[in-house]
């Protein structure tokens, strides 16, 4: 019988141990009675702040992002991320501004077209904001007459209406996306993704003692 098993084992690197006897650092270090508290085996303990240790803290990140979008990719010192975080709030705002343009071009055209429609004002007037938005050479009428031209305007507004309130939605995701990034960002800040990470495989024979027989299996070994 053939089986194939996965082991996964852990190496670590070993640390070497010294002994240094009492007498040869008796003779080899002299420590001051005033700077014994600060002394071990006449090395000098450190007292300054290490901070190459420096961890940001998740929720001060999303806080921050929160208040000022962008400021919480700052804090992480993710500072690459910036011009992905306002290009894409650039991009938002953009859209919401053009289709609010055209939703109020469109919403003007079309009650203006039906209130002179309503009172049987209807005129080739280029002032008329209905008439303003036609195309060189178009007409009322070539664009199917009142009625066509009226419901037409009213898809078009209606058209408009929906990006401009989607264009809005999507920047609410994008915010609340920025803010997951600041989230993860910080969480994963310390995550190891240095070269001394390894995988290895390797085949070997395993004795399984209740049936007495070998099989072949495959061992993982990870490193770090």
């Amino acid at each position: 019988m053939m089986s194939i098993c996965l082991r996964v084992s852990a190496q670590h690197s070993h640390v070497e141990r010294h002994v240094v006897s009492t007498e040869s650092v008796h003779q080899d270090t002299i420590v001051n009675a005033e700077d014994s508290s600060r002394m071990l085996i006449g090395k000098a303990v450190p007292t300054e702040i290490d901070y190459t240790e420096w961890r940001p803290d998740a929720m001060k990140a999303v806080w921050l992002g929160a208040l000022v979008p962008g400021l919480g990719q700052i804090y992480n010192r993710s500072y690459w991320k910036l011009p992905i975080v306002y290009g894409g709030f650039a991009g938002c705002a953009y859209a919401i501004s053009w289709n609010a343009e055209k939703y109020e071009i469109y919403r003007e055209a079309y009650r203006d077209l039906y209130v002179d429609r309503q009172n049987n004002n209807v005129s080739d007037d280029p002032t008329r904001s209905y008439n303003r938005i036609l195309r060189e050479g178009y007409t009322i009428d070539r664009m199917g007459g009142v009625d066509t031209y009226t419901s037409t305007l009213q898809n078009w507004q209606n058209t408009y209406h929906r990006y401009r309130d989607l264009s809005i939605a999507l920047t609410a995701v994008y915010y609340a996306l920025t803010l997951v990034d600041a989230f993860v960002d910080a969480q994963l800040f310390d995550f190891d993704v240095s070269d001394d990470l390894s995988l290895n495989v390797s085949p070997q024979l395993y004795y399984d003692p209740q049936y007495q027989q070998k099989s072949a299996e495959l061992k993982l070994a990870i490193t770090f």
